[in-house]
């Protein structure tokens, strides 16, 4: 790790214990925080996280936002039933062609918030806890020079406490060491529980698919600087996992949104576009048959470039 990191790593690494409801409140003044919850068939956990949004959290969140993103269940009835206003991915934007992923569920929630700070947080985890939206602010709301803030926490897999998280040992934390050191001291650099500055979420792209944590962590860091961007102990999260083969496509999101930023960045030399295509195997009775998936990574531009058009 370079030192610098290793500097950054011990002034910006905070607990969400140092910030209780109160201390919060205190911080807060006039500052407005949005909490955006991406949903799709979240029934059985949705309900319950917005009831400790808004319950525990009421005099520091101003906004809970469900952005329901084809659920064929009913998690945005239940997540309207519990107090969040709701909205269809789709539905917003609508002269747009819809896109397909989580990173769109987002960029297109900057378009129906308001807050001043915007926090995201997956609607799947299980014993949700105030603290780890509370502590994601805590940072943001007490330091004018910090834009962004990512989650970190331990991940049981299996009855262990821990051993999940298998995507981000496997290939995004090479990545980065690899190609961003300045961002090798971040312990869950793919979190889904991160808030920012709405200032700084709109001047950068979104990639639509499982690319955009990774995404918007070196979009950052090219926009604002390390010192800038903090992480916060969240102590653990729970959360349903994953098949290999489905976490094969999502490393494979992003293995092709880091290429397209080393591209960007003038890291790499020219070369021709990286394939979109995922072969996979599954062994049935007869022997194994062979799956193929488009995996390609779609991108929205930065809110601040669509809004002269849109307005």
């Amino acid at each position: 790790m370079l030192p610098e990191v290793e500097s950054w790593w011990h002034r910006r690494t905070y607990s969400a214990a140092d910030w209780p409801p109160a201390r919060l409140v205190e911080a807060k003044g006039g500052t407005s925080v949005s909490v955006v919850l991406p949903a799709r068939d979240e029934r059985e956990t949705v309900g319950d996280i917005v009831r400790v949004l808004l319950g525990e959290l009421s005099a520091v969140v101003d906004e809970v936002v469900v952005i329901d993103s084809r659920s064929t269940d009913d998690t945005a009835a239940v997540a309207a039933r519990a107090g969040a206003t709701v909205y269809a991915q789709d539905e917003i934007l609508p002269t747009l062609k819809p896109l397909d992923g989580k990173g769109e569920a987002l960029w297109k929630s900057l378009a129906v918030t308001s807050g001043e700070i915007v926090v995201f947080a997956d609607a799947d985890v299980r014993g949700f806890r105030a603290a780890m939206v509370g502590g994601l602010l805590g940072p943001l709301l007490s330091d004018p020079a910090l834009v962004y803030v990512k989650g970190c926490y331990d991940r049981p897999l299996l009855g262990a406490p821990t051993g999940g998280g298998r995507v981000t040992e496997l290939v995004a934390r090479p990545l980065l060491n690899l190609h961003w050191p300045e961002l090798a001291g971040f312990v869950q650099p793919l979190a889904g529980e991160y808030a920012g500055r709405r200032a700084a979420l709109e001047k950068v792209p979104f990639v639509t698919g499982y690319g955009v944590e990774l995404g918007l962590l070196v979009d950052l860091l090219e926009l604002a600087g390390l010192d800038a961007l903090a992480q916060v102990d969240l102590g653990t999260r729970e959360h349903s996992h994953q098949s290999t083969e489905a976490l094969g496509g999502m490393a494979a999101q992003i293995m092709l949104t880091a290429w397209s930023r080393l591209a960007r960045q003038g890291k790499i030399a020219p070369m021709a576009e990286p394939s979109p295509y995922l072969t996979q195997f599954r062994r049935t009775n007869t022997g194994h048959v062979m799956k193929n998936r488009d995996v390609s990574v779609a991108e929205r531009p930065p809110m601040d470039d669509l809004r002269p058009f849109s307005a």
